[in-house]
């Protein structure tokens, strides 16, 4: 086991103790987003299907596959034991009742765990904890080595949208804009782990619905992108942009959001900081949607990893603490009152001891082709 997975180890267990488990059960599936948390404890990407980590508060992990897992993935990166199973939920009671477990903390008991394996759980007799902020905050202080494969996931999430930038024009169809930067992605070792999306409605303004790029969607003279990638390190980030055509005219809703989006984009950078509460962090950067009367309607920001979406969240009344080096994924989704005008641009930004800091180098703009 390497020097960066020991440390994870360090940091989950201690969580762990603070809790009194005997044991943790980190799930993860295909689904984009969900598979990260069992390559962060153990160094296999799941390929397709589902598999789980268990952590015993001392002693070796292990990762538990479906037997119909075997030749899915490269299961060599896998730095810790592998078990296939029929039914891992069944493996994973037998495990604990040889080990004398009791209370297990699980991640992903609402989301992830597939539902045979919870009730193989269950009728076991064991207490399952739920333990998905627990383990969410236990990693979400980035190392060194973890901020090098972030701003790897930026430098690719960025040329994206430019490529996604250079090659819009009103009429094409969103697919065919989108298959550019995503095969951009690809190239660059993304691989499946790619969320894109667009948001339009119509030449002046955008609709807050998030869709498929598909070829049915022609492209307005505005839009707002949707952009979310994980580079070969497997850290996901978010960066975009609005675009226009440089003869748009924009709704004044639109306008007024975007004044709203350039007072939030100064005022992280000092609201992002050590000590700081993610309640007073979504206060100072909502603060200019508020006031011109708009509300938001996705999470301010969140914290963001190998997981697309992780705990903590920027929002009202989440009292974490932000610390050094946590990395969010800040994106104000501003709606106006008629509910179709819509702005919602993404950037990934950095914790540190002088403040937030935009990971990309992408201006807070409308930008026009």
């Amino acid at each position: 086991m390497d020097l960066e997975l020991e440390r994870r180890y360090a940091n989950v267990r201690a969580a762990m103790a603070e809790h009194e488990l005997h044991a943790l059960i980190v799930s993860g599936s295909e689904y984009s987003g969900f598979e990260g948390a069992v390559t962060y404890l153990s160094g296999f990407q799941i390929v397709h299907r589902y598999a789980y980590v268990v952590v015993p508060v001392a002693g070796d992990p292990l990762v538990v596959f479906p037997s119909e897992a075997r030749y899915v993935g490269e299961h060599g990166t896998a730095q810790i034991e592998q078990v296939f199973h029929d039914r891992p939920g069944e493996h994973m009671v037998e495990h604990a009742r040889g080990a004398g477990w009791k209370r297990i903390g699980v991640y992903g008991l609402d989301y992830v765990m597939t539902v045979r394996d919870e009730r193989a759980l269950e009728a076991a007799g064991l207490e399952l904890v739920p333990f998905d902020a627990e383990f969410d905050l236990a990693r979400a202080v980035k190392s060194e080595a973890e901020l090098e494969s972030v701003r790897d996931s930026v430098r690719i999430n960025e040329r994206g949208f430019e490529i996604f930038f250079e090659r819009y024009a009103p009429g094409k169809s969103a697919a065919e804009v989108m298959a550019a930067a995503e095969e951009w992605f690809i190239a660059e070792g993304c691989g499946r782990l790619t969320m894109n999306m667009v948001l339009t409605g119509t030449d002046a303004y955008a609709r807050p619905e998030f869709k498929i790029a598909r070829r049915e969607e022609v492209l307005p003279k505005f839009l707002l992108p949707s952009l979310e990638v994980a580079g070969p390190g497997m850290h996901w980030v978010e960066v975009s942009r609005a675009i226009a055509a440089r003869d748009a005219e924009l709704s004044d809703d639109t306008e007024r959001m975007l004044e709203a989006y350039l007072e939030y984009a100064e005022a992280a950078t000092s609201a992002i900081r050590p000590g700081a509460t993610c309640h007073d962090v979504h206060h100072a950067v909502s603060a200019g949607f508020i006031e011109r009367g708009y509300h938001l309607g996705h999470v301010t920001g969140h914290s963001i990893g190998m997981t697309m979406i992780e705990f903590p969240k920027i929002g009202e009344g989440v009292e974490t603490e932000l610390a050094e080096n946590m990395v969010f994924s800040m994106h104000p989704h501003a709606i106006a009152a008629n509910g179709e005008d819509c702005l919602y641009m993404q950037e990934t930004w950095l914790v540190t001891a002088e403040g937030g800091v935009p990971l990309s180098k992408l201006p807070m703009q409308v930008f026009r082709s």
